[in-house]
């Protein structure tokens, strides 16, 4: 592909997921039913770490942009961006049908004090305690790994590795919306599989 269309994929993409997120913070101001929280001993035990934030945010969105400049075309581009569409479906029923939150005592944990507090306090502004199951994070993280795969080899799997990893230790997801996360990125990829 040329530099031009590489710029426009950018472009398109930035757009794209600008866009998706207003759906994800629609379902979440816009309940439907109250939000349940769990109470599970194994989730309490995980230890908050805020410098994951960094990761959580700064590894997140470049890894997804990079995807422009593997595609081969713009048939390739297209597809790819149906299958965001399709994991953005999945992910809204599950929010809406659904509804899941983290405990407000996890958010307490947040001092504000280091610089990582500070930005993750940022990050949450935006984002409330809702919609965590699944992870949007890692569902968004493995069907990018799946996606890169034949391109970029086995080493894509630390992407959703370390998103998952800095989802539990900034206290955003429970460890279940982890695996969930996971196969519907997985679900996602299957249904790209099947259209291209």
């Amino acid at each position: 592909m040329s530099l031009m269309d590489i710029t426009i994929n950018l472009i398109l993409s930035v757009i794209l997921i600008v866009g998706v997120y207003q759906f994800y913070f629609f379902t979440q101001r816009h309940m439907l039913k109250a939000p349940k929280t769990f109470h599970s001993p194994l989730d309490e035990k995980v230890p908050y770490w805020p410098w994951w934030s960094w990761i959580y945010s700064f590894l997140y969105y470049p890894a997804i942009l990079y995807m422009n400049w593997i595609v081969q075309d713009a048939r390739e581009f297209i597809m790819m961006a149906f299958s965001y569409i399709v994991l953005l479906a999945m992910q809204m029923f599950c929010f809406t049908v659904y509804p899941v939150s983290t405990p407000a005592h996890w958010r307490q944990l947040n001092q504000g004090k280091s610089a990582s507090e500070k930005f993750l306090l940022f990050v949450r502004k935006f984002d409330d305690s809702s919609n965590c199951f699944p992870s949007m994070h890692v569902s968004v993280a493995t069907l990018t790994a799946c996606l890169a795969y034949s391109t970029l080899g086995g080493w894509v799997i630390l992407f959703p590795i370390l998103i998952a990893l800095s989802c539990i230790f900034t206290k955003q997801h429970y460890l279940l919306d982890i695996p969930t996360g996971s196969l519907l990125g997985y679900i996602a990829y299957l249904v790209h599989t099947m259209i291209i």
